[in-house]
């Protein structure tokens, strides 16, 4: 073996050599510590080199490193089971409700009441949980909200009457609209760029769950008319969320809004994003310091009517009011009664529910694997088309036919193809959007804002669909069919574009005409890279 000396004088083996070190040569000094008692020296492994570190961030070896989850996944999913009590208590009362009338001798205008009191009371949960998520932040406000659907579960089970009963949904749906608000800004903030509109439309895959496990409930409860058990079976899930939230991360983009860096840094380790945190983070503060962030009410009005941002607003208003005035909703709240009035019996129409609430979460998966591959706008127009196209349908089939199979048997088809079609395009696209709209300080209390619009919209078709349905139910498919086109124009020349790789919080490419099939002009120049949300 060859030898050559180093740096400090003393010789080395070269490899490929075998010639023995002359004895003359000095040998390097022998720095192990001292053996223990007992033990010779010899026997005693030499430490291993330290390698340097090339281009690493010694902090990304920490023992925090550590506890970072395998699957972050896991951390989008728990974060969404709030939408899942959103969907099941929306949901259930559609079935509940052919027990509730019987029982309580009810008409139609009373049945919307009970149906609508939810949705009020989400209207005022949704307008002061977006604020209190900005200003407490989104994780606590999940929590608050698992603490009111649990409340409200165990309350329902004991309403003495029909105003109980609405007094004790109002409450409920304060969670609701808490849901509505904070677990959609949640989720896009918590999300990687490339992977957004999935992981922000995980929240609508858990609505639609909620809405088909309340089908299966319904289904088997139904029989003995237990409507108390229907609604109140909430109470278990809700219980689960409110112990579990308590150990997921805060959202990164809100810590470095309150100056919590640290915390940020460590937000996004759990989030699987270690590697690549400080770059991320640098690019968050830079991002977030553009607008000065004043708290309050007036200032979330101003940003919201700024001359740079009424496009924003127009398209978050108009997308928030016009996916009520679609029916979706009514079609879902009152699906067994549809389909009694179409002729179904009142089990048969329970059982094909469970139909609808397969279908709604089929396609609600087809439109997570789509979503992030096309534009918004495009998803939301194609959507429009096939929902416009089975309302005409329906509607004209209905006026000129009379209640027989055929007629129900064509009736749950045409509310699947519409189901299913709201599901794989607005479904998972309304609440995604109405977030990104928004800059990131006042994104909570802003989409807040416009989903109290959302919930009155909801109120106001839900309290009218029952009348309208016993007077001329070809008429309500008809009107159905009239807004779907109306909001493919809407969607066509408003709204802005957010899909396509945009980054959240550039700002700019929300607020110009960004479609590059009508301006001629490619989106890219938007996108920053090294900022994932």
């Amino acid at each position: 073996m060859r030898w050559r000396p180093d740096r400090s004088g003393f010789h080395r083996p070269v490899p490929g050599h075998s010639t023995p070190c002359p004895r003359s040569l000095p040998s390097p000094p022998d720095r192990r510590p001292p053996s223990p008692p007992g033990r010779h020296r010899d026997f005693r492994p030499l430490p291993r080199p330290l390698l340097p570190l090339q281009n690493k961030d010694v902090r990304l070896m920490s023992p925090t490193d550590r506890t970072r989850p395998r699957f972050p996944l896991a951390v989008y999913l728990f974060g969404a089971l709030a939408e899942l009590l959103f969907g099941y208590d929306t949901g259930v009362i559609g079935v509940a409700m052919l027990s509730i009338k019987r029982e309580l001798g009810i008409g139609p205008g009373l049945q919307g009441f009970i149906v609508s009191s939810l949705l009020l009371g989400a209207a005022v949960g949704v307008g002061v949980a977006g604020w209190l998520s900005d200003r407490f932040g989104r994780r606590w406000i999940i929590f608050a909200t698992g603490v009111v659907f649990a409340a409200g579960g165990l309350g329902v089970g004991f309403a003495s009457d029909v105003w109980a009963l609405i007094v004790i949904r109002f409450v409920m749906g304060l969670g609701v609209g808490a849901s509505a608000a904070v677990v959609s800004v949640y989720l896009v903030e918590v999300a990687p760029t490339r992977h957004r509109g999935a992981i922000g439309g995980l929240g609508q895959l858990m609505v639609v769950l909620g809405i088909l496990l309340s089908y299966g409930v319904g289904y088997a409860l139904q029989p003995y008319d237990a409507w108390r058990w229907m609604l109140g079976l909430s109470a278990v899930p809700a219980l689960v969320l409110s112990a579990g939230i308590v150990f997921l991360p805060e959202t990164p983009r809100w810590l470095i809004l309150h100056g919590r860096t640290d915390e940020a840094r460590a937000s996004l380790i759990r989030l699987g994003r270690g590697a690549g945190a400080d770059t991320e983070l640098a690019e968050l503060d830079r991002a977030l310091r553009m607008a000065d962030r004043k708290p309050g009410l007036g200032f979330t009005l101003r940003t919201m009517a700024a001359p740079g941002s009424r496009r924003a607003l127009f398209g978050a208003v108009g997308l928030a009011l016009l996916v009520q005035f679609v029916g979706v909703n009514s079609i879902l709240y009152f699906a067994p009664t549809t389909l009694v009035h179409a002729g179904f019996g009142d089990n048969a129409a329970v059982a094909a529910n469970l139909g609808i609430g397969t279908a709604n979460v089929v396609f609600t998966l087809v439109g997570l694997s789509i979503v992030d591959r096309v534009g918004r706008k495009a998803l939301l127009m194609t959507g429009c088309a096939v929902m416009a196209t089975a309302m005409a349908v329906l509607g004209a089939f209905t006026a000129l036919t009379s209640h027989s199979a055929a007629t129900a048997w064509f009736t749950l088809i045409c509310m699947i193809v519409f189901l299913a079609s709201f599901a794989a395009t607005w479904g998972v696209c309304v609440r995604v959007v109405i977030s990104e709209l928004f800059p990131a300080e006042i994104r909570g209390s802003a989409t807040g804002l416009v989903l109290v619009l959302n919930w009155l919209a909801n109120f106001a078709v839900s309290q009218s669909f029952p009348t309208l349905l016993e007077s001329s139910a070809a008429l309500s498919f008809f009107l159905f069919a009239a807004v779907c086109v109306i909001a493919a124009v809407f969607i066509r020349n408003v709204l802005p574009e957010t899909g396509r790789g945009h980054v959240l919080d550039a700002s700019p490419a929300v607020h110009q005409d960004d479609d590059p099939q009508r301006s001629g002009t490619s989106t890219a120049k938007s996108v920053r890279p090294g900022v994932d949300g």
